[in-house]
């Protein structure tokens, strides 16, 4: 059970409102982690703005959905892990992928960039840092500025789930790929 209440749309003060209404007006989540976001509206607008530029920037959306996956399962975090793999199943990453990511396993990706996305992501996961293999191996496939872009997702979506977390957002009974034990 989710620990803060949502805020009504009506209840909301004038700049909770201006950020929700933006955010609802351009597609922007306004659900989620982004309750508790609300509540500081510059937060709010960060996050909205962040996820914007992450979204129009050089990763693709299933390399960006991976990475959320591969964060979303290391943290075990149920509402983001139920959000972004039913987004992945909706844009046609195949069910066996979300699978493994579930399972901990690595998935059978054939393009370099989308398993670079996996390893980085994965990597950064486990150790909280890139080795130098690791970086040179991803840099060569990416190239820098798509890896800066791999690497800002990763730490972006980890902020995501740790507010899943601490605020106890759950996902529907109904999720598509429940978040495995």
């Amino acid at each position: 059970m989710m620990r803060i209440d949502i805020i009504d749309r009506d209840d909301m003060n004038p700049d909770q409102a201006r950020v929700y209404d933006a955010a609802n007006e351009n597609g922007g989540p306004v659900g989620g982690p982004f309750h508790a976001y609300i509540r500081i509206p510059d937060l709010f607008q960060a996050a909205q703005d962040m996820r914007h530029t992450l979204g129009v920037g050089p990763l693709s959306e299933r390399e960006r959905l991976i990475v959320f996956m591969v964060v979303a399962r290391h943290w075990n975090a149920r509402y983001p892990w139920f959000a972004q793999s039913r987004n992945a199943l909706k844009i046609g990453i195949e069910r066996e992928i979300v699978d493994a990511i579930n399972a901990h396993t690595v998935p059978d990706l054939s393009d370099d960039r989308e398993s670079a996305c996996f390893e980085v992501a994965s990597e950064l996961m486990k150790t909280n840092r890139l080795s130098d293999e690791s970086y040179a191996v991803a840099g060569a496939v990416m190239g820098e500025t798509d890896l800066i872009a791999l690497v800002a997702a990763s730490g972006q979506f980890v902020m995501t789930c740790c507010t899943a977390n601490a605020f106890e957002v759950d996902p529907p009974a109904d999720q598509p790929v429940p978040l495995k034990a």
